[in-house]
C-alpha cells in the first residue's frame, strides 16, 4: 500500500472525547506507518501540548474567530504554507468548525477533503451553514446515530461509520486503596464515577437527583471527574455543588476537576454512570469504562445504544431519576451483578474500538477517497 501524509484539523481549545481520539490517532500511528499523521489546531492548549509529547508534527494556526476575519485569513495562510511544506495527500477536518474555516483552502489546493462528524448535524447553526458551502469528498461518522444526520449538513455526501479507535489503557488496580485514601473515600464503599466534560446534557444533575433518592442507602460514594473549561461551566459546577448540598449528599460526593489520571480513578471505582439528558454522539468514556471492567449505566439514547447492551451495562429511560436510582441501587447492593456486567466490558470495548482494526478501516477509506478524487 502507498504511503500518505494525512493532516488532521481541529479547533483544539477544549479537551474531551474528540481530542482523546486525536491523541489515539497520534499514539497508534505505528499500527499503520504508511498513514503518517500531522495535526493542525487553532489554539495552543492541552491538546497541542499532548500531541507534541506524542512526537507528531503540530502546527498552531492561530486563534481563528469568525468575528475577526483577519484571524481567519491569517490561519488560512498558515495552512496553505503547511500543506505545501508537508505535501499532505488528504485532510480530515474534525467537526464543522475546522471544515468551515479551512475547507476552501483545502479544496483550492486540490487535496481530498474529508470531514469527520463527531456531533449530530442539525444543519441550522451558522457554523453548519458556513461549512455547507464547501462540500467534502467524504464524511466519516463516529456512530450510526450521527450518520443519520449527515444529510442535514451535506445532502449529497458519501459517508461511512468508523467507531473511534480507543487505545487499551493500563489500569493500576493495585492502587485502589491508595486512590481511595487520597480522595477520603472508604475502602468498603461502592464508588460511582462519572468522567465527562461539564456540559449540562451530560446528566450530572440527573445523576445527583438519583443519588439523592439513595441517601438512605449506605455504603456508596460518588466521584465526578471533569473540570470547567468555559465560564458557563464554572457556573454549572457551582450549581452542581449547591444541588448536592440541597439533597444532603454533599459529604458522599467528590468533584475532582480535570484529572490526568483517569485510568487510575476508573481502576478504583465500581460503577460508571453518565445519565445523559441529550443523546451522546458516541461515547468514548463508556468504552474506557468498559475497558476498566466497570458496569456502565446511562440513558437509552444516541450512540450509547450502539456501545452498550445488557451484557455489560444498564440503559434507563432518559430523564427518569426514579428509574436511574433503582438501577443504581441494584448495582450498589448486588456485587454479583456488578461483577457479571464488568467481566463482559473489555471484550465489548475491543470488539467496537480496537485501534488496529479501526486504524485499518480508516486507512482503507482514505485510500478510496484519494483514488476516487484522482479518477474524477
Amino acid at each position: 500500500m502507498s504511503s500518505m501524509r494525512i493532516l488532521h484539523l481541529a479547533a483544539g481549545n477544549l479537551f474531551g472525547g474528540v481530542e482523546t481520539m486525536l491523541l489515539t490517532l497520534a499514539g497508534q500511528g505505528g499500527l499503520r506507518p504508511e498513514m503518517a499523521a500531522a495535526f493542525g489546531v487553532c489554539f495552543e492548549a492541552r491538546l497541542s501540548s499532548e500531541l507534541r509529547r506524542a512526537g507528531v508534527p503540530v502546527l498552531c494556526l492561530g486563534g481563528a474567530r469568525a468575528a475577526k476575519p483577519w484571524t481567519i485569513w491569517r490561519a488560512r495562510r498558515k495552512l496553505r504554507e503547511f500543506l505545501e511544506k508537508l505535501r499532505c495527500r488528504l485532510v480530515i477536518c474534525h467537526s464543522a468548525w475546522p471544515h468551515a474555516v479551512f475547507g476552501p483552502v483545502i479544496r483550492k489546493a486540490g487535496i481530498p477533503l474529508v470531514t469527520w462528524l463527531h456531533d449530530p448535524a442539525r444543519g441550522i447553526h451558522w457554523v453548519e451553514r458556513w461549512a455547507r458551502r464547501t462540500p467534502p469528498d467524504f464524511v466519516i461518522c463516529n456512530s450510526h446515530f450521527t450518520a443519520g444526520t449527515v444529510k442535514n449538513l451535506f445532502p449529497e455526501a458519501r459517508f461511512e461509520v468508523v467507531y473511534c479507535p480507543v487505545a487499551a489503557m493500563e489500569f493500576p488496580f493495585q492502587e485502589r486503596s491508595q486512590v481511595r485514601a487520597e480522595l477520603n473515600t472508604p475502602e468498603s464503599a461502592v464508588v460511582l464515577i462519572q468522567v465527562s466534560r461539564l456540559e449540562r446534557w451530560k446528566g450530572h444533575l440527573l445523576h445527583l437527583e438519583a443519588l439523592g433518592k439513595l441517601r438512605q442507602v449506605s455504603g456508596w460514594a460518588a466521584w465526578f471527574v471533569g473540570g470547567a473549561q468555559r465560564p458557563a461551566e464554572v457556573r454549572y459546577l457551582d450549581e452542581l455543588k449547591q444541588r448536592a448540598d440541597q439533597l444532603n449528599i454533599a459529604e458522599r460526593v467528590r468533584f475532582l476537576g480535570q484529572r490526568a489520571d483517569v485510568p487510575r480513578l476508573l481502576a478504583a471505582a465500581d460503577i460508571h454512570c453518565q445519565p445523559n439528558t441529550g443523546p451522546e454522539p458516541f461515547g468514548i468514556t463508556f468504552v474506557e469504562a468498559l475497558q476498566a471492567g466497570l458496569p456502565v449505566v446511562t440513558t437509552a439514547q444516541g450512540g450509547a445504544l450502539e456501545i452498550l447492551d445488557d451484557s455489560c451495562g444498564i440503559l434507563t429511560p432518559p430523564g427518569d431519576a426514579e428509574s436511574l436510582a433503582m438501577s443504581l441501587r441494584e448495582l450498589i447492593e448486588r456485587r454479583d451483578l456488578r461483577s457479571r456486567l464488568g467481566r463482559a466490558g473489555p471484550a465489548r470495548a475491543s470488539a467496537l474500538c480496537d485501534p488496529r482494526r479501526q486504524m485499518s478501516r480508516l486507512h482503507s477509506l482514505c485510500e478510496q477517497v484519494q483514488q476516487t478524487r484522482m479518477a474524477a
